[in-house]
């Protein structure tokens, strides 16, 4: 008699693996909410425009108060020399921007820069954590780099701005202190790898 085909029996290796269902729930992205506007915040290019007008304007005149001290910490010639020819031209470029709201038809009018507020208070802590002579210079050539490094920025989206608004008479005045601010930069730079870094080792 034909005898039955015997089946071997189906052992863990030969089962197909069941799909496990997974439990676990895909992780949330972090979705950011948008920021309510404040009551008067600009709702067009020109109030945008305006309102970095003041703020860069606080900047500048804090600025003046502040060069003064920066120079009378210096003990190099070249960087004294340089920080009281910038804090004179710093001085107009207060004065270009009163004529940019002028042209505008808007009163000059400070805006609080936090911005520059944080960067001069870390310019100041440089000069106290700093002995005097070659490292404090070094310290204060860093930190009026970090100025005019968000001056450049500044100035540079301003006249962005103003170009797009067809405000000639603000885009040449905030070209010609872009211009100065880069200068300055360069300056500084050419102190600083000329002279001052290689003697603060």
């Amino acid at each position: 008699m034909p005898t039955k085909t015997q089946t071997a029996p189906k052992t863990a290796a030969t089962k197909k693996p069941a799909i496990a269902k997974s439990t676990a729930t895909p992780a949330k992205t972090a979705s950011a909410k948008k920021t309510p506007a404040k009551k008067d915040a600009a709702k067009e290019l020109k109030d945008l425009f305006e309102d970095s007008l003041k703020d860069i304007y606080w900047a500048e005149k804090a600025l003046v108060k502040a060069l003064p001290k920066m120079h009378k910490n210096a003990t190099d010639e070249q960087l004294k020399t340089a920080i009281s020819s910038h804090l004179e031209e710093t001085k107009n470029h207060v004065v270009r921007l009163e004529n940019c709201f002028s042209a505008i038809g808007k009163k000059a009018q400070a805006k609080k820069c936090d911005a520059m507020q944080g960067l001069l208070e870390e310019g100041t802590s440089i000069i106290e954590e700093t002995e005097p002579g070659r490292v404090r210079d070094a310290g204060i050539i860093a930190a009026s780099q970090k100025v005019e490094h968000y001056e450049i920025a500044t100035y540079g989206t301003l006249a962005a701005f103003a170009k797009v608004l067809k405000e000639k008479k603000c885009l040449q005045n905030l070209m010609e202190t872009l211009g100065e601010e880069k200068k300055c930069d360069e300056t500084l730079t050419g102190i600083a790898d000329t002279n001052l870094n290689s003697k603060a080792l």
